[in-house]
Protein backbone atom coordinates (compact mmCIF):
# COMPACT_ATOMS: atom_id res chain seq x y z
CA UNK A 1 0.00 0.00 0.00
CA UNK A 2 0.67 3.64 -0.23
CA UNK A 3 1.66 5.22 2.83
CA UNK A 4 3.54 8.80 3.95
CA UNK A 5 6.53 7.20 6.15
CA UNK A 6 8.49 9.86 8.75
CA UNK A 7 12.15 8.62 8.34
CA UNK A 8 13.30 11.33 10.70
CA UNK A 9 12.74 15.12 11.27
CA UNK A 10 11.68 16.87 7.74
CA UNK A 11 12.18 13.38 5.88
CA UNK A 12 8.59 12.16 4.85
CA UNK A 13 8.97 9.80 2.03
CA UNK A 14 5.98 8.25 0.28
CA UNK A 15 6.26 4.95 -0.58
CA UNK A 16 4.90 1.53 -0.67
CA UNK A 17 4.85 -0.21 2.44
CA UNK A 18 3.13 -4.17 3.43
CA UNK A 19 -0.18 -3.75 3.99
CA UNK A 20 -1.94 -4.39 7.48
CA UNK A 21 -3.23 -7.88 8.54
CA UNK A 22 -5.21 -8.08 11.67
CA UNK A 23 -4.45 -10.10 14.44
CA UNK A 24 -7.22 -11.24 16.93
CA UNK A 25 -9.77 -8.26 17.94
CA UNK A 26 -8.11 -6.32 15.29
CA UNK A 27 -9.67 -4.46 12.14
CA UNK A 28 -8.05 -3.54 8.94
CA UNK A 29 -9.95 0.04 7.43
CA UNK A 30 -9.72 1.10 4.14
CA UNK A 31 -9.27 4.56 4.75
CA UNK A 32 -11.00 7.63 3.05
CA UNK A 33 -10.08 10.52 4.88
CA UNK A 34 -7.61 11.61 7.69
CA UNK A 35 -7.25 15.41 9.51
CA UNK A 36 -3.96 16.47 9.38
CA UNK A 37 -3.43 17.61 12.53
CA UNK A 38 -0.92 20.40 13.85
CA UNK A 39 0.92 17.41 16.32
CA UNK A 40 1.30 15.56 12.53
CA UNK A 41 3.11 18.55 11.25
CA UNK A 42 4.97 19.47 14.16
CA UNK A 43 6.28 15.70 14.53
CA UNK A 44 7.75 16.38 10.39
CA UNK A 45 9.01 19.69 10.67
CA UNK A 46 10.67 18.39 13.85
CA UNK A 47 8.89 20.92 16.31
CA UNK A 48 7.79 18.01 18.35
CA UNK A 49 10.53 15.37 19.18
CA UNK A 50 8.60 12.84 20.77
CA UNK A 51 8.76 10.62 17.53
CA UNK A 52 10.19 7.34 16.71
CA UNK A 53 11.29 6.77 13.48
CA UNK A 54 10.22 4.97 11.10
CA UNK A 55 6.51 6.61 11.79
CA UNK A 56 3.33 6.54 9.59
CA UNK A 57 1.41 9.83 10.76
CA UNK A 58 -2.20 10.86 10.93
CA UNK A 59 -4.91 10.26 13.90
CA UNK A 60 -8.02 11.52 12.48
CA UNK A 61 -8.92 8.95 10.12
CA UNK A 62 -12.35 7.56 8.57
CA UNK A 63 -12.86 4.34 5.99
CA UNK A 64 -14.53 1.32 5.51
CA UNK A 65 -13.42 -1.68 7.22
CA UNK A 66 -11.96 -4.23 4.69
CA UNK A 67 -10.36 -7.13 7.25
CA UNK A 68 -11.96 -8.60 10.71
CA UNK A 69 -9.46 -10.44 12.96
CA UNK A 70 -10.83 -13.59 14.68
CA UNK A 71 -13.24 -12.75 17.56
CA UNK A 72 -14.33 -9.28 15.98
CA UNK A 73 -18.23 -9.79 15.94
CA UNK A 74 -19.61 -6.20 16.18
CA UNK A 75 -17.74 -5.05 13.05
CA UNK A 76 -18.06 -6.78 9.21
CA UNK A 77 -16.57 -6.06 5.94
CA UNK A 78 -17.84 -2.64 4.51
CA UNK A 79 -18.74 -1.06 7.43
CA UNK A 80 -18.03 2.70 7.19
CA UNK A 81 -16.32 3.45 10.42
CA UNK A 82 -14.84 6.65 12.45
CA UNK A 83 -11.80 5.14 14.35
CA UNK A 84 -10.40 6.75 17.45
CA UNK A 85 -6.84 7.07 17.88
CA UNK A 86 -6.29 5.80 21.81
CA UNK A 87 -6.57 2.78 22.35
CA UNK A 88 -7.06 0.90 25.79
CA UNK A 89 -7.26 -1.98 27.96
CA UNK A 90 -10.57 -2.06 28.90
CA UNK A 91 -9.37 -3.36 32.48
CA UNK A 92 -6.84 -1.13 34.65
CA UNK A 93 -7.90 1.12 36.99
CA UNK A 94 -8.40 4.11 34.48
CA UNK A 95 -10.19 2.51 32.12
CA UNK A 96 -12.61 1.07 34.62
CA UNK A 97 -13.77 4.35 36.07
CA UNK A 98 -13.89 5.89 32.51
CA UNK A 99 -10.92 7.42 31.44
CA UNK A 100 -9.46 5.35 28.82
CA UNK A 101 -6.98 7.84 27.45
CA UNK A 102 -4.99 7.72 31.11
CA UNK A 103 -5.24 3.70 30.30
CA UNK A 104 -2.18 2.02 32.12
CA UNK A 105 -1.64 0.21 28.37
CA UNK A 106 -2.42 2.54 25.99
CA UNK A 107 -1.93 3.06 22.84
CA UNK A 108 -2.18 5.53 20.07
CA UNK A 109 -2.39 5.02 15.68
CA UNK A 110 -0.76 8.05 14.32
CA UNK A 111 -0.55 10.05 17.73
CA UNK A 112 1.62 10.77 20.20
CA UNK A 113 1.03 10.89 24.16
CA UNK A 114 2.03 7.32 25.12
CA UNK A 115 4.85 5.10 24.63
CA UNK A 116 3.18 2.34 22.58
CA UNK A 117 2.77 4.49 18.96
CA UNK A 118 1.72 2.26 15.99
CA UNK A 119 0.88 3.68 12.31
CA UNK A 120 -2.10 6.04 11.18
CA UNK A 121 -3.49 6.90 8.63
CA UNK A 122 -1.60 8.75 6.16
CA UNK A 123 -1.66 5.43 4.24
CA UNK A 124 -4.34 3.40 2.36
CA UNK A 125 -4.96 1.22 4.92
CA UNK A 126 -4.64 0.99 8.96
CA UNK A 127 -4.65 -1.43 11.40
CA UNK A 128 -6.58 -0.65 14.85
CA UNK A 129 -8.58 -2.81 18.05
CA UNK A 130 -12.50 -3.39 17.18
CA UNK A 131 -13.04 -1.25 20.35
CA UNK A 132 -11.97 1.97 18.62
CA UNK A 133 -14.34 2.08 15.80
CA UNK A 134 -17.28 3.78 15.60
CA UNK A 135 -20.20 3.33 12.80
CA UNK A 136 -20.35 6.44 10.87
CA UNK A 137 -23.55 7.77 10.12
CA UNK A 138 -25.26 7.59 6.71
CA UNK A 139 -25.34 11.08 6.26
CA UNK A 140 -22.07 12.57 7.81
CA UNK A 141 -19.39 12.51 4.40
CA UNK A 142 -16.10 10.79 5.79
CA UNK A 143 -14.49 13.81 5.39
CA UNK A 144 -16.48 15.34 8.16
CA UNK A 145 -16.50 12.18 9.95
CA UNK A 146 -12.43 11.96 10.15
CA UNK A 147 -12.86 15.49 12.37
CA UNK A 148 -14.65 13.36 14.77
CA UNK A 149 -11.82 13.18 17.07
CA UNK A 150 -10.95 16.76 17.51
CA UNK A 151 -14.57 18.17 18.01
CA UNK A 152 -14.84 15.05 21.04
CA UNK A 153 -12.32 16.94 21.97
CA UNK A 154 -13.73 20.02 22.02
CA UNK A 155 -16.81 18.73 23.41
CA UNK A 156 -15.06 17.01 26.70
CA UNK A 157 -12.98 20.13 27.43
CA UNK A 158 -15.76 22.75 26.85
CA UNK A 159 -19.08 20.26 27.87
CA UNK A 160 -17.92 17.90 30.52
CA UNK A 161 -15.29 19.25 31.96
CA UNK A 162 -15.86 22.73 31.98
CA UNK A 163 -19.93 22.54 32.38
CA UNK A 164 -20.97 25.27 29.94
CA UNK A 165 -24.39 26.02 30.43
CA UNK A 166 -26.92 27.94 28.11
CA UNK A 167 -26.16 31.55 28.60
CA UNK A 168 -22.56 31.84 29.87
CA UNK A 169 -20.43 34.36 28.09
CA UNK A 170 -18.06 32.61 26.57
CA UNK A 171 -14.14 33.32 25.20
CA UNK A 172 -12.45 31.31 22.93
CA UNK A 173 -8.48 32.37 22.73
CA UNK A 174 -7.23 31.03 19.36
CA UNK A 175 -10.10 30.36 16.89
CA UNK A 176 -7.92 28.15 14.41
CA UNK A 177 -8.77 24.15 13.65
CA UNK A 178 -9.44 23.42 17.31
CA UNK A 179 -10.45 26.86 18.41
CA UNK A 180 -13.62 26.79 15.83
CA UNK A 181 -14.88 23.61 17.10
CA UNK A 182 -14.94 24.89 20.91
CA UNK A 183 -16.93 28.04 19.45
CA UNK A 184 -19.14 26.10 17.42
CA UNK A 185 -19.96 23.49 20.35
CA UNK A 186 -20.42 26.95 22.50
CA UNK A 187 -22.60 28.15 19.84
CA UNK A 188 -24.45 24.99 19.46
CA UNK A 189 -25.19 24.74 23.81
CA UNK A 190 -26.48 27.75 23.73
CA UNK A 191 -23.37 30.83 24.33
CA UNK A 192 -24.81 34.17 25.28
CA UNK A 193 -22.05 36.47 23.89
CA UNK A 194 -18.96 34.57 22.18
CA UNK A 195 -16.18 36.12 21.82
CA UNK A 196 -13.16 35.00 19.79
CA UNK A 197 -9.57 36.50 20.10
CA UNK A 198 -7.19 35.95 17.63
CA UNK A 199 -4.25 38.49 16.09
CA UNK A 200 -5.39 36.38 12.44
CA UNK A 201 -7.86 38.67 10.60
CA UNK A 202 -8.45 35.62 8.15
CA UNK A 203 -8.79 33.35 11.86
CA UNK A 204 -11.78 36.46 13.58
CA UNK A 205 -13.65 36.45 10.06
CA UNK A 206 -13.87 32.53 10.18
CA UNK A 207 -15.18 32.76 13.76
CA UNK A 208 -17.61 35.09 13.15
CA UNK A 209 -19.04 33.27 10.16
CA UNK A 210 -19.44 30.24 12.43
CA UNK A 211 -21.09 31.61 15.21
CA UNK A 212 -19.13 34.14 17.48
CA UNK A 213 -20.95 37.27 18.23
CA UNK A 214 -17.38 39.43 18.45
CA UNK A 215 -14.31 39.26 17.28
CA UNK A 216 -11.21 40.87 19.64
CA UNK A 217 -7.75 41.37 17.74
CA UNK A 218 -5.28 41.05 20.78
CA UNK A 219 -2.77 43.07 18.41
CA UNK A 220 -5.01 46.18 17.93
CA UNK A 221 -5.02 46.97 21.64
CA UNK A 222 -5.50 45.67 25.06
CA UNK A 223 -6.99 42.34 24.96
CA UNK A 224 -8.54 43.08 28.21
CA UNK A 225 -9.91 45.90 27.92
CA UNK A 226 -11.34 44.73 24.23
CA UNK A 227 -13.11 41.62 26.27
CA UNK A 228 -14.53 44.22 29.23
CA UNK A 229 -15.84 46.69 26.56
CA UNK A 230 -18.35 43.46 25.22
CA UNK A 231 -18.70 41.94 28.70
CA UNK A 232 -18.26 44.40 31.35
CA UNK A 233 -18.56 41.93 34.38
CA UNK A 234 -16.47 39.61 32.43
CA UNK A 235 -16.46 36.03 31.05
CA UNK A 236 -17.92 32.73 32.05
CA UNK A 237 -15.54 30.91 30.53
CA UNK A 238 -12.69 31.27 29.07
CA UNK A 239 -10.99 28.51 26.88
CA UNK A 240 -7.36 28.99 25.64
CA UNK A 241 -7.08 27.16 22.25
CA UNK A 242 -4.01 28.65 21.11
CA UNK A 243 -0.66 27.58 22.49
CA UNK A 244 1.13 30.15 23.41
CA UNK A 245 2.02 30.70 26.79
CA UNK A 246 0.73 34.58 26.00
CA UNK A 247 -2.80 32.89 25.32
CA UNK A 248 -2.69 31.04 29.12
CA UNK A 249 -1.30 34.72 30.73
CA UNK A 250 -4.51 36.32 29.19
CA UNK A 251 -6.84 33.37 30.06
CA UNK A 252 -5.60 34.33 33.49
CA UNK A 253 -5.64 37.98 32.97
CA UNK A 254 -10.02 37.63 31.92
CA UNK A 255 -10.73 36.07 35.04
CA UNK A 256 -13.37 37.21 37.59
CA UNK A 257 -15.17 35.75 40.15
CA UNK A 258 -16.64 32.13 39.31
CA UNK A 259 -14.78 32.26 35.71
CA UNK A 260 -13.92 29.18 34.64
CA UNK A 261 -10.83 28.57 32.38
CA UNK A 262 -9.88 25.88 30.50
CA UNK A 263 -6.10 24.95 29.79
CA UNK A 264 -6.66 23.23 26.00
CA UNK A 265 -4.57 24.22 23.59
CA UNK A 266 -1.02 24.37 25.17
CA UNK A 267 1.06 21.26 25.23
CA UNK A 268 4.56 22.91 26.00
CA UNK A 269 6.03 22.60 29.54
CA UNK A 270 6.07 27.03 30.21
CA UNK A 271 5.50 28.34 32.92
CA UNK A 272 2.52 31.49 33.90
CA UNK A 273 2.37 32.96 37.34
CA UNK A 274 -0.79 32.99 39.97
CA UNK A 275 -1.57 35.33 42.82
CA UNK A 276 -2.45 32.96 45.51
CA UNK A 277 -4.61 35.21 47.12
CA UNK A 278 -6.57 36.71 44.19
CA UNK A 279 -7.21 33.27 42.80
CA UNK A 280 -8.58 32.22 46.61
CA UNK A 281 -11.14 34.71 46.46
CA UNK A 282 -11.76 34.76 42.96
CA UNK A 283 -13.07 31.28 43.25
CA UNK A 284 -12.61 30.45 39.96
CA UNK A 285 -12.23 27.06 38.21
CA UNK A 286 -9.30 25.87 36.40
CA UNK A 287 -9.76 22.02 33.50
CA UNK A 288 -7.81 20.93 31.82
CA UNK A 289 -8.14 18.86 28.49
CA UNK A 290 -6.33 16.38 26.43
CA UNK A 291 -7.01 13.25 24.12
CA UNK A 292 -10.39 11.47 23.91
CA UNK A 293 -12.63 8.92 25.16
CA UNK A 294 -15.47 6.76 23.86
CA UNK A 295 -17.98 9.11 25.58
CA UNK A 296 -16.98 12.50 24.24
CA UNK A 297 -16.36 10.66 20.74
CA UNK A 298 -20.42 9.29 20.86
CA UNK A 299 -21.08 12.73 21.97
CA UNK A 300 -19.19 14.28 18.78
CA UNK A 301 -21.06 11.97 16.79
CA UNK A 302 -24.12 12.88 18.19
CA UNK A 303 -23.42 16.39 16.83
CA UNK A 304 -23.21 15.42 13.50
CA UNK A 305 -25.58 13.20 12.96
CA UNK A 306 -28.32 15.97 14.18
CA UNK A 307 -26.97 18.53 12.25
CA UNK A 308 -26.12 20.58 15.77
CA UNK A 309 -22.36 20.84 14.50
CA UNK A 310 -20.56 20.50 10.98
CA UNK A 311 -17.27 20.43 11.43
CA UNK A 312 -17.05 19.82 7.86
CA UNK A 313 -17.58 23.69 7.69
CA UNK A 314 -13.45 24.15 9.18
CA UNK A 315 -11.93 22.15 6.27
CA UNK A 316 -9.91 24.89 4.00
CA UNK A 317 -7.85 22.29 1.97
CA UNK A 318 -7.54 18.79 0.82
CA UNK A 319 -5.46 16.85 -0.61
CA UNK A 320 -4.89 13.17 -2.50
CA UNK A 321 -2.01 11.14 -0.25
CA UNK A 322 0.32 11.09 -3.37
CA UNK A 323 0.54 14.85 -3.34
CA UNK A 324 1.34 15.13 0.92
CA UNK A 325 4.26 17.14 0.38
CA UNK A 326 1.91 20.17 -0.61
CA UNK A 327 -0.42 19.41 2.06
CA UNK A 328 2.88 19.68 4.42
CA UNK A 329 3.63 23.13 3.13
CA UNK A 330 0.02 24.14 3.48
CA UNK A 331 -0.02 23.47 6.93
CA UNK A 332 2.88 25.83 7.04
CA UNK A 333 0.69 28.71 5.52
CA UNK A 334 -1.27 31.67 7.64
CA UNK A 335 -4.17 31.15 6.10
CA UNK A 336 -5.85 27.43 6.34
CA UNK A 337 -7.92 25.69 8.52
CA UNK A 338 -8.20 22.59 8.79
CA UNK A 339 -6.84 20.24 6.01
CA UNK A 340 -7.67 17.08 4.78
CA UNK A 341 -5.86 13.97 3.26
CA UNK A 342 -7.61 11.48 0.90
CA UNK A 343 -5.57 8.56 0.73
Amino acid sequence: MLAAVLEDFGRLELREVPAPEPEPGEVVVRIHSCGFCATDYKAIRGLRRNVTFPFIPGHEPAGVVSAVGTGVTGFAEGDEVIIMPSGYCGVCSQCRVGRTHYCERCFTTGGDGPDDVRPGAFAEYMKTSATCLFRKPAGVPFDTAALTEPLSGAWKGMIQYSEMTVGDDVVVIGVGGIGLLCLMVARAAGAGRLIAIDPSAYARTNALALGATHAVDPSAGDAREQVHGILPEGPDLVVEAAGPIEAVRLMVDLRRRGTRWNVFGITTHESFELDGGLTHFLEGRMDASFGTTPLAMQKAIRLMETGLVDPGNIISHRFPLSAIHDAVDTMGQPERNKVIINP
